[in-house]
């Protein structure tokens, strides 16, 4: 068999705390991003980069985000719309009212204030869960969309987001090639910090409030913080990278 973790022994606690212990996963995962950086930008063209790949990597982050908050933590939710939509909405209003403010600046205010969204979002959390979790989420995400389409000075209502071209360290990103490796970095990080999460005491405390809130409080876990980071993090994941799918628009 080619792929099996047997005969592959770790000595120490670092080798054994690796993100990718089995050596198989770290030759794939190598061969995926030589493919990622070297081996795309020769053969694709502008269709594929505006349309299916830079989307697939904003997109597949906000799954990532979803995956952490129910997959990871057992927080039924159907609010991840809303959040990706907070993101957009905040990098374009920082990069649009804010003088001067780097690109970069912007996304990371856009993914705290999805966060905090993800919060009030998850304070239905603190006393309900399961699928009466779900509709009091989706039913916040309605209410949110209402609120965005008549709140024109921030949104912008139906005119679509219209900003300046974005840059970086003086590098203009005015084709869909220098758009994907703008995003294509941030993606990798992203996966990178959420396959580690589950390594630390935050991800283990999510998954223990998954298997059995009422162990992991007997445990020590504090439940209601816990679930409201989760939202956090999750809407953090789909408001700060879904900001760069508007960066195609500026």
């Amino acid at each position: 068999m080619l792929y099996r973790e047997a005969g592959q022994c770790k000595t120490t606690y670092a080798a054994d705390q690796q993100i990718f212990p089995i050596r198989q996963d770290r030759i794939g995962v190598i061969a995926l991003l030589v493919v990622a950086f070297i081996g795309v930008p020769l053969f694709a063209s502008e269709y594929w980069f505006s349309a299916i790949l830079i989307p697939f990597l904003i997109f597949a982050l906000a799954a990532l985000g979803l995956n952490i908050l129910t997959g990871y933590a057992g927080q039924l939710s159907l609010g991840s719309a809303a959040f990706m939509a907070v993101g957009a909405y905040a990098a374009y209003n920082f990069q649009l009212r804010v003088e001067g403010i780097p690109i970069l600046v912007s996304f990371i205010c856009a993914g705290l204030t999805a966060a905090g969204v993800g919060i009030l979002f998850g304070l239905p959390a603190v006393r309900i869960k399961g699928v009466h979790l779900a509709i009091s989420t989706l039913a916040l995400q309605f209410g949110f969309f209402f609120v965005a389409q008549r709140w024109v000075a921030v949104t912008n209502g139906d005119n679509g987001l219209q900003t300046p071209q974005a840059s970086l360290f003086g590098f203009v990103f005015n084709t869909d090639e220098r758009l994907y490796f703008l995003v294509l970095p941030f993606a990798v990080l992203a996966c990178v910090a959420g396959s580690n999460l589950f390594k630390t005491r935050v991800g283990r405390a999510f998954v223990a409030v998954r298997e059995r809130d009422y162990a992991a409080e007997v445990l020590g876990v504090n439940v209601i913080w816990t679930k409201l980071l989760a939202f956090a993090v999750g809407a953090a994941y789909a408001g700060l990278f879904h900001g760069l799918d508007d960066v195609a628009c500026w």
